[in-house]
């Protein structure tokens, strides 16, 4: 199968919820507007910042229908879906969905309750629901933090290489660079990497990487588009700075309860989200104010999306 590599920020959206929990869509075209504003060039939908394991499969669906609607016209905007990973039947399901409503592509990430023993299992079940929807692209979402699937990446393309048509990269949210280079380089660059830790962006783009999918770039979008551009201008100074200009963003998340704190750097772009649903602990007002003046005191405004 024939694809191009992705290119520039990919959002991981936030899934807008109403004050009572459920799944509000009707926010999703003004969102879509918004990171088009930014120069975002696609979404990572039902994620884990889009709250995916916490969404059932209808709200999954409806989810997805938001965002195609939004974008159908827009055949620059890539919106990708994960499908999740717990259980492959849900899975082929709701791959066969997003083919039928016109998403770009869709993503599996690795069972986290029985998980796959090595990466030859792994691809087995990535071929499984790959072959459901041939003519769309196919990436598997590494984040072994969560899943637990401590399995090497490169293995993993050894593995589907010639035998999975549509796979087409891995979203890699993972710190290990020598295994993220060494799937660069496998078979000439024939996947797409696609890095998934904003934290450490300039790092992957010394390494070759053209697409990155993160959480902030829903809220600070122009640092990342300056970073990439000074990189692009051998400006290795200024790039410098803004990645830690982005970590000094990132570390709030860490202090203020983790990644709900996203929905909290929302409002601070005009985007009431409403909260995450438990297990994750959503911020106190009392916490919110003193988070504000934080994000503040790092020049937010030099650096926040535009709405």
């Amino acid at each position: 199968m024939n694809f191009k590599p992705l290119k520039g920020l990919i959002a991981a959206p936030f899934t807008p919820m109403h004050a009572n929990g459920d799944i509000n869509p009707s926010l999703i075209p003004a969102y879509y507007q918004f990171l088009k504003r930014n120069k975002v060039t696609g979404a990572f939908i039902c994620g884990s910042t889009g709250e995916g394991v916490s969404l059932t499969m209808q709200e999954k669906m409806h989810i997805a229908e938001a965002w195609a609607d939004a974008t159908k016209d827009d055949e620059h905007f890539k919106v990708m879906t994960l499908l999740g990973g717990t259980c492959i039947a849900d899975c082929k399901v709701l791959a066969k969905h997003a083919e039928s409503i016109g998403l770009y592509a869709v993503s599996f990430t690795a069972p986290s309750y029985f998980k796959p023993a090595n990466a030859a299992i792994l691809a087995e079940i990535c071929k499984e629901i790959a072959i459901e929807v041939p003519n769309m692209p196919f990436y598997y979402y590494h984040i072994p933090v969560l899943t637990g699937a401590n399995i090497a990446m490169i293995d993993l393309l050894k593995e589907v290489d010639g035998n999975i048509p549509n796979f087409a990269g891995i979203k890699y949210t993972h710190e290990d660079f020598m295994d993220f280079l060494s799937c660069m380089n496998f078979s000439s660059g024939k996947f797409d990497m696609l890095w998934g830790r904003d934290e450490n962006m300039l790092s992957a783009l010394v390494l070759g990487t053209k697409a990155s999918v993160g959480s902030t770039f829903n809220y600070i979008a122009p640092l990342y588009n300056q970073l990439m551009e000074a990189f692009e201008e051998n400006d290795l100074q200024k790039a410098t700075a803004l990645q830690q200009k982005s970590i000094d963003f990132i570390r709030l998340l860490g202090k203020y309860g983790g990644i709900a704190t996203g929905k909290a750097y929302m409002k601070l772009v005009d985007f009431d989200f409403g909260g995450f649903r438990l297990p994750v602990k959503n911020m106190s007002a009392t916490a919110f104010e003193d988070f504000s003046a934080e994000v503040a005191n790092l020049d937010f405004k030099s650096f926040r999306s535009v709405n």
